[in-house]
């Protein structure tokens, strides 16, 4: 279990970026596999949930995860909608109620708005941060509030030495922006290294997000902490485990 420094002093809140420890998984899942949508055995999977849960100090029904996808759909979590959840962030005030994001190298975003009660969970894999959902999340903070405080803590993601991509990836990048050169390190005439880290950071703050802690620890070199979609590619598995990162309102 790993915490803010930051949101870890705001005690209207509860947080984790929980690791692949101490949950009851086996084999490539082993042990706090969080995915629902994995080949993993359903009854482990949904007994990891109720541990995140209990440590959350929720009901396993009040922990809401997403239906994820990829996009930059965003949904505001009222009472009514809770079970209405294929997006890729999650914004809510309700209280007694744990929102999670499911990662596996893509980067987790936990935010507080401390003014406004209010708090938001953001799955952002490169395509989610390439189309918006960062965007898309504090437009939507913003729309449904005044004068927020808002701070942001991005989780444990794929480091830039272990994340390499073709000059496709990199021409798509530069396309859109001649600017994001600076999230890539050049490895030869075929390959580079992606920045993700960096490159959601500098959007967050574009956007006037400028409250922000990293837990700065790379989910493809630590393999006894955290489970990675690359580095299981690489080992030729079959399937992969999801770590969980949650917040919630006290």
């Amino acid at each position: 279990m790993i915490f803010s420094k930051k949101f870890k002093k705001i005690k209207s809140i509860k947080h984790c970026f929980f690791t692949r420890k101490n949950g009851y998984s086996s084999g490539v899942y082993k042990s706090l596999n969080c995915g629902i949508g994995s080949k993993d055995i359903k009854k482990n999977v949904l007994k990891n949930l109720n541990f995140v849960a209990k440590k959350m100090g929720v009901k396993s029904n009040r922990l809401i995860l997403m239906n994820q996808t990829h996009s930059n759909k965003v949904i505001f979590l009222r009472r009514k909608n809770l079970k209405k959840n294929r997006c890729d962030a999650l914004i809510t005030r309700e209280k007694k109620l744990a929102i999670g994001v499911l990662t596996a190298d893509c980067v987790p975003i936990l935010i507080f708005d401390k003014k406004n009660k209010l708090i938001s969970c953001i799955h952002s894999g490169w395509k989610g941060a390439f189309s918006g959902i960062i965007e898309n999340t504090i437009k939507k903070i913003k729309e449904l509030t005044k004068g927020g405080e808002i701070s942001a803590c991005i989780g444990p993601c794929i480091g830039t030495k272990n994340y390499e991509v073709d000059k496709l990836f990199y021409r798509k990048f530069l396309r859109k922006k001649r600017s994001n050169r600076i999230f890539f390190v050049k490895k030869n005439s075929t390959k580079y290294f992606f920045d993700i880290r960096n490159y959601v950071k500098s959007k967050l703050l574009k956007l006037g997000v400028n409250d922000i802690d990293q837990i700065k620890m790379d989910t493809f070199q630590k393999k006894d902490q955290f489970f990675s979609y690359r580095r299981s590619k690489k080992m030729g598995e079959e399937d992969y485990g999801r770590c969980i990162s949650v917040i919630s309102l006290l």
